[in-house]
């Protein structure tokens, strides 16, 4: 093998930067020499760091309308990803939340596959999928759904080594593929983020993310129409905005998408964030302790790994308006007088990109780690 080992990238789709793409960015810093394999590459909606590799697309990229229909295709995904051929790389790093960990690596490759999850149509949210899904989709679903699922067992034993996000990820790695997983954090930008002056923290709390069910916006809204306390939420998309605003009363504000300017002096500037969803990790609630606030969120997935009860946060148990508001009134009348700023951020230092590629160096064989990397650490506690 050559002083530089030959790596391939695989990504499950290019066609927006969420936390997957920023995962797969740090990545492409790690790995500068890397190539990148994907299904599907929307050049326009990609940063620069992932266009500067030399990307690749299966035979789905080249399907009718494939930017925008890609999820369409997901039954011609696992063969279009077999015959990828990766011949010469000494290193293959799968990014898994739709398949991608399912090529046929060399066999003298060593196959990283770093899981955000698990497919959720899949498994733990078919149901979900298949209830809110078309009549035609809802009965196609099931055929197809039960061969993908073998395939996707069949296709995890083709892997050397699996990182996890979340310990709740790991779990469910196990769970559905009885493979062990160590839990590398996602990379953070802690360092884009600073807390207020103490005089500028408003009144108000913050929620934000997706305007999607799973992430109950709606539950947010009726605590806080019950409890009349201010309330300021930033996300998208609009016409899911518009509805929502018309069951908010005038304590709650909804702001939509905003710039990261925006974004940014809310987070620093809110009484705490609320979080009442279930996330497989969770960024915004790093972002919002790297920008000295505390957290209020549901103690289930991803949260549990980056949020300590009374010290950075308050976990409530149920995912109920009643639960969410016994849970506000015990962090007013316990918690509000005890936050601190400091601790919030040295603890939010934990999850940056240092940590992470730290995490991923330790999990390859030592002639495949990138110099300068495999000397770092752990984070601190």
């Amino acid at each position: 093998m050559s002083d530089a080992p030959r790596v391939a990238l695989i990504h499950y789709w290019l066609v927006g930067m969420r936390g997957g793409e920023k995962v797969l960015e740090a990545l492409c810093r790690m790995f500068p020499q890397a190539d990148i394999y994907t299904h599907v590459h929307d050049p326009a909606q990609i940063s620069d760091t992932i266009n500067a590799h030399r990307v690749v697309q299966t035979r789905v990229g080249r399907l009718p309308f494939a930017r925008r229909m890609y999820q369409s295709y997901l039954p011609f995904m696992p063969r279009a990803l077999e015959e990828l051929d990766l011949t010469g790389y000494d290193l293959v790093i799968s990014s898994e939340s739709g398949p991608a960990k399912g090529v046929i690596a060399p066999p003298d490759a060593f196959h990283l596959c770093y899981c955000h999850s698990p497919m959720r149509y899949l498994w733990d949210q078919y149901h979900v999928y298949r209830a809110n899904a078309g009549l035609a989709q809802r009965l196609v679903l099931p055929h197809v759904a039960h061969r993908l699922r073998g395939w996707d067992v069949t296709s995890a034993a083709r892997v050397d080594a699996f990182a996890a996000n979340s310990r709740h990820v790991a779990a469910r790695i196990e769970k559905y593929w009885r493979r062990e997983a160590e839990v590398v954090a996602p990379p953070v930008a802690v360092e884009d983020l600073s807390p207020a002056p103490a005089g500028e923290i408003g009144d108000y709390y913050l929620w934000c993310g997706e305007l999607a069910p799973y992430k109950r916006p709606n539950l947010v809204i009726e605590a806080f129409n019950r409890l009349g306390l201010p309330l300021v939420m930033i996300g998208g998309p609009g016409k899911t905005a518009e509805r929502l605003a018309a069951t908010a009363r005038d304590n709650i504000r909804i702001l939509g998408r905003t710039d990261f300017d925006t974004l940014r002096h809310h987070l620093s500037r809110c009484r705490a964030l609320v979080f009442p969803g279930e996330e497989d990790f969770g960024i915004v609630p790093v972002e919002a302790m790297a920008s000295g606030r505390p957290v209020i969120a549901y103690d289930r997935g991803g949260i549990r790994d980056t949020v300590v009860p009374d010290r950075t946060g308050l976990l409530f148990r149920e995912q109920s308006v009643e639960a969410l508001c016994a849970a506000i009134d015990r962090f007013e009348a316990e918690t509000l007088h005890r936050v601190d700023s400091a601790e919030l951020v040295r603890h939010a230092r934990r999850f940056n990109e240092g940590a992470f590629r730290a995490g991923i160096a330790r999990m390859l064989p030592p002639d495949l780690r990138p110099e300068g990397i495999a000397a770092l650490s752990r984070p601190a506690e």
